[in-house]
């Protein structure tokens, strides 16, 4: 995998699960927003005052805006074709929105990534993957329980709209169980949301229970025997489940776990914020009929950044 080398230990790498944002915008907003074409733009003015004051707050250095565009073309329809196959496809009306969206924070001087293959979740555990190797902070900028398998001691997670941040300390109050074994958890449980199946009859509390003993999946899977002696409510009847459904465990296990190795930026300056180019912000937002007062507001705090 390409390696991002040479960047200040003191630096803050911001990683923004972007896609959430969009789709936050999209809710939030009236429907009364139109580019010159009168198409909807709702989103994209949500989105734009999401990253203004993104910026305005972090005076980022360090800035990835992942994106997902592998809804049906993901690795793990490859493995499990009905993963995600319970979510209807964004809306046209959006949909048409997203490439606004990504064109917007490559204008604010953010690094944009998406790919066919790996979800945004990948993509920041790929780049997370490789900041980590060279002693950068990093922040990863989502609400989904899914990246608290990345945490660690020097890598947070940040719900931008809640206001609250934690690193792998703050995991077992959110979820029950170390960050290292969310995999797992999610193995277990499954996920209703990406249609991960999980074994069927195993629900959170069971899981934590079982990964509190055993520790992770191969153990638990390797000691099955034993789970019918556990202190945990209809122990005997998890056995059963686990015995036959050990096969969709791993198969859940290796859809819940975040990719290490998308395709992300082989230099430092592929991380770093750039200055804003005014001519193609000025074009976008002229296109997006954004506010006057919104844009100058931009101009104002963009070029005073990074």
């Amino acid at each position: 995998m390409a390696s991002v080398t040479g960047t200040a230990p003191a630096a803050t790498a911001y990683l923004i699960d972007a896609s959430m944002y969009v789709f936050r915008a999209w809710h939030s907003m009236p429907d009364t927003f139109f580019d010159v074409d009168g198409q909807p733009v709702n989103a994209v003015h949500g989105f734009a005052h999401f990253l203004l004051d993104f910026v305005e707050r972090t005076h980022a250095t360090h800035v990835v805006a992942a994106f997902d565009i592998a809804l049906t073309s993901s690795f793990r329809n490859a493995i499990y074709p009905a993963y995600k196959a319970n979510r209807d496809p964004a809306p046209p009306q959006l949909k048409r929105q997203f490439q606004y969206c990504r064109d917007l924070a490559a204008a604010f001087g953010f690094t944009v990534l998406a790919d066919a293959t790996y979800e945004a979740d990948d993509l920041i555990g790929s780049v997370l993957a490789a900041t980590r190797r060279h002693g950068l902070h990093t922040v990863i900028v989502s609400a989904d329980k899914d990246f608290g398998q990345l945490l660690d001691a020097d890598t947070e997670q940040w719900d931008y709209a809640r206001g609250q941040r934690w690193n792998a300390a703050g995991v077992p109050a959110r979820l029950g169980v170390q960050a290292r074994q969310v995999v797992d958890f999610l193995a277990l449980m499954g996920d209703a949301i990406d249609n991960i199946p999980g074994v069927p009859g195993i629900g959170a509390k069971s899981a934590a229970a079982l990964l509190a003993h055993f520790g992770d999946l191969d153990t638990l899977l390797a000691r099955i025997d034993e789970v019918p002696f556990l202190r945990v409510r209809g122990a005997k009847s998890l056995a059963e489940k686990l015995r036959a459904h050990a096969d969709m465990a791993r198969l859940s296990q290796r859809l819940a776990r975040i990719a290490r190795d998308a395709p992300i930026p082989a230099t430092p300056a592929g991380l770093v914020r750039h200055s804003a180019d005014a001519g193609v912000l000025d074009a976008l937002c002229a296109r997006l009929r954004i506010a006057p007062f919104t844009r100058a507001r931009a101009h104002q705090l963009l070029q005073a950044e990074p």
